[in-house]
């Protein structure tokens, strides 16, 4: 950015930027990287996607009052034991995710706040 030009105000940036509403709790990152691509994390990010926009919890440009952000990132370490999955701000890594596994996580832990132990693997903070 050019630095003789003002940054925008926070307000400013939040009407142009709908992520930044009050709306969104949680986001769900699941990696997607080489392995735990080769493991099936695309079906595992496709059934998030999809079981959060029929109980329209995804925050998406069709839901903007969703309260979960659910998106793909590049490796985050455990490649061995991908499909890797992190849940923020609750500092939550899973690992071995399945498709299967999918609704179990989005009700114990995004709707009810309680993460599926059999699956965590780490915890931040």
């Amino acid at each position: 950015m050019d630095s003789s030009r003002p940054l925008p105000t926070p307000e400013q940036d939040a009407a142009v930027t709908p992520v930044m509403g009050p709306a969104l709790k949680r986001q769900v990152l699941v990696c997607t990287g080489k392995s735990c691509a080769a493991n099936g994390s695309e079906a595992v990010l496709e059934a998030f996607k999809a079981q959060l926009i029929d109980e329209k919890l995804l925050f998406f440009k069709g839901n903007r009052e969703g309260e979960v952000q659910c998106i793909h990132c590049g490796s985050v370490g455990f490649c061995a034991i991908g499909p890797a999955v992190l849940v923020y701000p609750d500092g939550i890594w899973y690992a071995h995710v399945t498709p299967a596994d999918v609704p179990e996580i989005i009700e114990s832990h995004l709707k009810g706040g309680v993460p599926v132990e059999r699956l965590v693997r780490k915890r931040l903070g």
